[in-house]
């Protein structure tokens, strides 16, 4: 079952430049407690973006985590709900938090309490990205701050209600809540260290899950041949960040696949090997959720 975002907004705003901005694909029976989650593999291009950015279509797309939405789809059957965006990384990243802003893209004052000064934010790649992942400009001269206001309250904010409205309808009824934030990463991303790396396991360095939990995925994962590094150069983002609270019984991980398993990265063509990988990822999630009942419950539940 498919169930599309359920907020209405007025005529010009932006979540009606996408046909919806976001689905969540429910399984017939939760009956695992994961929720998985593709912020990063919009791929719907309003005309009027592709005509307000100095980039063509492909070159908006080396942003996105291509394909990852149908890499995943299987765990709908497993059991789990799958939140899948449909705007592009490109126009808003919800793997940002909520005012992660550069002053330098914008027209107008920004909000007071937008945060203008992080990392992301000098690299580009706030909650509006001033650049593609490569590191080209998205858009010729500045864009009204309003623009990007809008695309907050109107995609970003009702995006993480979603979101958060399943880890908590999880962590009620299944004792836990195990979020999965699925990536994909370009082969020329990695450094040299970890240059052969197909996998890349991002717990933001052992705070956001159990270690039963990223262990368990690291096992399954080499046991079907594929190499993995932890928390290199990927140790999960705002939202492995922000809904990472073992404590209370949710995890985060953050899993991120060598897009050249899988396509072509210049065309973003699909290559033969794609259907593999959705069948090994479908064992390894099959596997981990068989052994989720050894990842500890909440310190009051268990009491």
């Amino acid at each position: 079952m498919t169930i599309s975002a359920t907020e209405t907004p007025g005529p010009s705003e932006p979540a009606n430049l996408f046909d919806p901005p976001f689905v969540v694909d429910e399984p017939d029976d939760h009956s695992i407690p994961f929720v998985f989650n593709t912020g990063h593999s919009g791929a719907i291009y309003p005309s009027s973006f592709l005509a307000a950015s100095r980039l063509d279509g492909l070159s908006l797309r080396r942003s996105e985590d291509a394909h990852v939405d149908r890499l995943f789809a299987p765990v709908v059957r497993l059991g789990a709900p799958l939140l899948r965006a449909n705007f592009p990384r490109a126009y808003l990243d919800v793997n940002r938090e909520p005012y992660e802003l550069d002053p330098r893209m914008f027209d107008g004052r920004l909000p007071p309490f937008a945060n203008t000064r992080s990392m992301r934010v000098a690299g580009g790649l706030g909650t509006v990205p001033r650049v593609v992942a490569d590191g080209q400009e998205i858009y010729p001269g500045r864009i009204p701050a309003g623009e990007a206001v809008a695309r907050i309250e109107t995609l970003y904010k009702p995006y993480h209600r979603t979101l958060r409205g399943l880890i908590q309808r999880t962590a009620k009824s299944h004792g836990r809540c195990i979020l999965i934030d699925c990536h994909s990463m370009p082969s020329t991303s990695l450094g040299r260290d970890d240059a052969k790396a197909d996998v890349v396991l991002g717990d933001r360095y052992g705070t956001a899950c159990s270690p039963t939990l990223i262990d368990a995925f690291e096992s399954q994962f080499q046991a079907h041949g594929f190499r993995v590094v932890r928390n290199k150069p990927y140790a999960g983002g705002f939202i492995t960040e922000h809904y990472g609270e073992p404590n209370l019984g949710r995890h985060a991980l953050q899993i991120e696949l060598n897009r050249a398993l899988y396509m072509n990265e210049s065309s973003m063509a699909l290559t033969r090997n794609f259907s593999g990988l959705v069948t090994a990822l479908e064992a390894i999630v099959t596997a981990v959720a068989i052994g989720s009942a050894e990842i500890p419950l909440p310190r009051m539940a268990a009491e």
